[in-house]
């Protein structure tokens, strides 16, 4: 299953970027594809809205949604998750997916 991992970078030490990682690896361990929209870094001339196109294209390709803490005050990962509610995307914690495949 292709997993499109949401949660807060802006405003956050390295944009939260280590923890997109770690949540990244431990999805594929579990036999996840996920994808991280953090893998592309960090590019100083791109706005908010070229961020959250780029997501939301990403996002479009996936069949579910992985949360990392905090995404809930997250204005992206907010919308993202609206998005992927609206597909009947399955939409659950980085906690519960890796508790689904253990």
């Amino acid at each position: 299953m292709k997993i499109y991992v949401a949660g807060p970078m802006t405003n956050l030490p390295e944009y939260n970027l280590p923890a997109f990682a770690l949540a990244t690896d431990r999805l594929k361990m579990a036999g996840y594809r996920p994808v991280n929209p953090g893998r592309h870094g960090v590019n100083p001339a791109y706005t908010w809205q070229d961020y959250i196109r780029r997501g939301l294209t990403e996002l479009l390709q996936c069949e579910a949604v992985a949360l990392l803490p905090g995404w809930e005050n997250s204005q992206g990962a907010t919308l993202e998750v609206h998005v992927a509610k609206a597909l009947k995307m399955d939409v659950e914690p980085l906690s519960t997916w890796l508790e689904r495949a253990a």
